[in-house]
């Protein structure tokens, strides 16, 4: 798609835009805690989102979620007044899927996950975790919730030791909800490359190849795209160090000693995702 006329930065670069940055073209924009919280919208991001789409950009919804399908999110964001459909939102257990399909085809994997995710992983084989002559190629992890209890950790754990992969959706340490931040994956993966001494390999945000997906989902290079998140280092420094602008938000996990202690710096950083088409007005006006 051709660029936005009313979104085309200056061809001198300007502060935040790394030199050499083309056109914008796309925004890829995180969803819990920039878009939503417990999947209520935030302030101004309905209209956000409705502008930036009426200004001709793509847009991709990128989420380590793992809770719900792609369907299940666009349903639930379109009856918010979000204009998306399944179709613009990749998730963490959808690049799970291809990546499987291309690295580990065939694989037997015992899923640890919280939520019904079956949908999105097309194509990839599950064990039923109640049958003990199961013997696993994968571990795959998704989210954390209720499931991640000893029992099902030390299976995990055991299978790891019998030669199994790690593979996981993602290591976020922790994410907001309504009632404050919930404990997340990321720390119980932790302790299983620890305790295993393997090294999980990982799918969805950060990987690098998470964004290259997203890139080609919209159709975009990465220095026509714009990265939009509340996590400074797997959503924006990782969009960084894949040649994506990141733009963090100061709304959902967001705290203050995360921006401090970081590898880097963001390109830029709003109050929140009601800024963004403010930002990109701003940049092409200079």
């Amino acid at each position: 798609m051709p660029p936005c006329p009313g979104f085309r930065p200056a061809d001198t670069a300007h502060r935040g835009y790394r030199p050499g940055m083309e056109s914008v073209r796309a925004v890829l924009v995180d969803i819990d805690g920039v878009l939503t919280v417990s999947w209520r919208p935030l302030p101004g991001a309905v209209e956000a989102l409705r502008e930036i789409r009426e200004a001709g950009l793509a847009v991709l919804l990128v989420t380590n979620t793992t809770s719900r399908t792609r369907a299940s999110i666009a349903g639930t964001l379109g009856d918010a007044g979000f204009p998306v459909s399944a179709g613009d939102i990749l998730t963490a257990p959808a690049a799970t899927a291809a990546y499987l399909a291309e690295h580990c085809p065939g694989a037997r994997c015992a899923l640890l996950n919280s939520g019904d995710i079956a949908e999105d992983l097309d194509g990839v084989t599950v064990v039923d975790a109640a049958d003990a002559s199961a013997v696993p190629d994968v571990v795959l992890v998704g989210g954390a919730g209720p499931e991640f209890g000893y029992a099902a950790l030390d299976r995990a754990f055991g299978y790891l030791q019998r030669g199994a992969r790690l593979v996981a959706m993602h290591r976020n340490l922790y994410w907001r909800t309504a009632e404050g931040l919930r404990l997340d994956s990321g720390a119980f993966l932790a302790g299983l490359e620890e305790a295993a001494r393997v090294e999980a390999e990982i799918t969805g945000k950060p990987s690098r190849a998470f964004f290259e997906a997203a890139l080609a989902r919209v159709g975009a290079g990465a220095g026509e795209a714009v990265m939009v998140g509340d996590d400074v280092e797997s959503d924006v420094l990782a969009a960084q160090r894949a040649g994506v602008t990141g733009v963090l938000v100061r709304t959902g996990k967001f705290q203050p000693e995360d921006l401090r202690a970081a590898d880097g710096t963001p390109d830029h950083v709003i109050d929140s995702f009601a800024d963004l088409p403010a930002l990109l007005r701003d940049s092409a006006q200079r």
